[in-house]
C-alpha cells in the first residue's frame, strides 16, 4: 500500500514518520508519497524522513514532490496535514478578531472560521484529486484543522474520510501515566464536537475509574486543562483544554491582549526543529517535536489506518458522523465520539446522553459549524455573516458585520 501525506513539509512529519517506520511493514507498506508547495521545507523534512526509514531498515520507497497528482497516484491512504498561508495565516487568525473583543484561535471562534474559509476550498479540491487518481477504496485521514468542519464537508461530498485528532490519545497518555498503568488498558469515554469534548468516563480494564481520578488528581490535571479544579469536580468530567475559550473567555481575551500570540511561539520552535532537521547526522525525531503540540500523532494516526485496512474492529475516538450516536443532535452533524474501526469506517458507539451544559454548548457549535462549511462553499456574504453570528464566541450582529474584513475573508462567490 501507497501513502501519500499531503502536507508533507509540515515539521510534524517527523512524528508521523517515526509511526510508519515502526509499523509499516506489518501494515504492508511499500511506497511514502511527502507532498509538500514549499519546496525548501520539503526537501528539509523529506531528508529527515528518509534518514529516519534508512535508519530504521524500512525497504520502501519514499518519494518527495510538489506534485499532488504524483503522490496521489494509486495511493491507498491519503493524510490531510496541510496549513494553508502557513504560520503567517496562523499568527493572523490569532490577532486580527481582538480588534473587535473576540478571542483570537486558529480552530475555534472568529480565527477558526477565518482558517475554515482558507482550507475547505483546497481540501475539497484534493479529495477531487484522490478521487481521480487514488485507489478507489483509498481513505482519507484528515488532521487538518479545523477537524470537524473540514471533514463534515468531505463527507457531505461522499469521500471516504475520517477526521483525527491527538487530543484524546494525549488525555490517555498522561491519565495512564498518572495512576501508573499502561496505555493500552485505559478506555476514554470522550464525547462531543472536535476540540469540544469531555472526558466522562475512564475504563481502566472495564471499570470507570475517572471519579477516583479527578479525587486524587485533580489539581494535576485542572493545571494541564488550564481550568478550575471546582469544575472538573462539579461536572464530574474532564473537559478538553479548548474548553477553556468559552468556560474562561474574559480571562483568555485579556491574557491574549498583552502576551505574545502563540503563533508567535510556534514560528520559533518550527525554525529550530527546521534547523535541526537539516543536521546530515539526525535519524530521528528530535525531543523538541513535543513542543509543537503533536504528541502521540503517529500513534493515532497509525492506529487508525491499521484498523480501516485490516478490519481489527477495535474502539478509537475519532471523527465521524453522528448517525445517532448522541442524542440531540442530527445525523450528519460531524462528532467525535469512540467508533468502532473496521474496514468499513468508523461506527460511533451509542452515548448516553449529554448533561444539559454540555448538550446546549455542543448544539450551538453544531449549528455553526454546519452554516462554515455553507459559507466555505459559497463565499456570500449572507452565508459568512450566519456562521460568525451562530458561533457562541462572537454572536452579535454588529461583529458577525465587521469581522470579514478585519479576517480578510474573500467574499467572492464561487462558480
Amino acid at each position: 500500500m501507497k501513502i501519500a501525506v499531503i502536507g508533507g513539509g509540515s515539521t510534524y512529519t517527523p512524528e508521523l514518520v517515526s509511526g510508519i517506520a515502526a509499523e509499516g511493514a506489518a501494515l504492508g507498506v511499500d511506497a511514502l508519497a511527502l507532498m509538500d508547495i514549499d519546496e525548501e521545507r520539503r526537501n528539509v523534512v523529506g531528508g529527515l524522513a528518509r534518514r529516519m526509514l534508512d535508519a530504521s531498515g524500512w525497504g520502501g520507497d519514499l518519494t518527495v514532490t510538489g506534485s499532488t497528482d504524483d503522490a496521489l497516484e494509486g495511493a491507498g491512504a491519503v493524510l490531510l496535514q496541510l496549513r494553508v498561508g502557513g504560520q503567517a495565516a496562523r499568527l493572523h487568525d490569532e490577532t486580527a478578531p481582538l480588534a473587535c473583543g473576540c478571542i483570537g484561535q486558529e480552530t475555534t471562534g472568529a480565527g477558526g472560521f477565518a482558517k475554515a474559509m482558507r482550507t475547505v476550498p483546497v481540501v475539497l479540491d484534493i479529495a477531487e484529486q484522490v478521487r481521480r487518481r487514488s485507489a478507489a477504496d483509498a481513505w482519507i485521514i484528515d488532521f487538518t484543522n479545523p477537524v470537524g468542519i473540514v471533514t463534515r464537508a468531505l463527507l457531505e461530498d461522499g469521500h471516504r474520510a475520517v477526521g483525527l485528532c491527538n487530543v484524546a490519545i494525549g488525555l490517555q497518555r498522561r491519565i495512564a501515566a498518572l495512576i501508573g498503568t499502561e496505555p493500552a488498558r485505559v478506555q476514554l469515554e470522550q464525547v462531543g464536537l472536535n476540540h469540544l469534548t469531555w472526558v466522562r468516563a475512564v475504563h481502566v480494564d472495564g471499570t470507570d475509574r475517572l471519579p477516583e481520578i479527578i479525587d486524587r488528581h485533580g489539581p494535576a490535571l485542572a493545571e494541564q486543562l488550564h481550568l478550575p479544579e471546582e469544575l472538573l469536580r462539579e461536572t464530574g468530567a474532564l473537559p478538553s483544554y479548548y474548553l477553556r475559550y468559552f468556560y474562561a473567555h474574559g480571562q483568555v481575551l485579556a491574557e491574549q491582549r498583552t502576551e505574545e500570540p502563540r503563533a508567535a511561539a510556534v514560528a520559533r520552535i518550527e525554525a529550530e526543529l527546521l534547523r535541526m532537521y537539516r543536521d546530515p547526522d539526525l535519524t530521528e525525531k528530535p525531543a523538541l517535536l513535543e513542543q509543537r503540540g503533536g504528541a502521540f500523532y503517529s500513534e493515532a494516526a497509525v492506529d487508525l489506518l491499521r484498523s480501516l485496512v485490516t478490519g481489527a474492529g477495535d474502539v478509537q475516538v475519532v471523527d465521524t458522523r453522528n448517525n445517532g450516536a448522541l442524542p440531540g443532535l442530527a445525523d450528519d452533524d460531524l462528532v467525535e465520539v469512540p467508533a468502532r474501526i473496521d474496514r468499513d469506517g468508523a461506527h460511533p458507539l451509542a452515548q448516553s446522553p449529554l448533561d444539559p451544559v454540555m448538550l446546549g454548548l455542543v448544539q450551538h457549535v453544531a449549528a455553526y459549524e454546519r452554516l462554515a462549511v455553507r459559507a466555505a462553499r459559497t463565499r456570500s456574504t449572507a452565508d459568512v455573516r450566519r456562521a460568525l453570528l451562530a458561533h457562541p464566541l462572537v454572536g452579535e450582529w454588529e461583529m458577525a458585520v465587521s469581522l470579514p474584513e478585519l479576517l480578510d475573508i474573500d467574499l467572492e462567490a464561487r462558480p
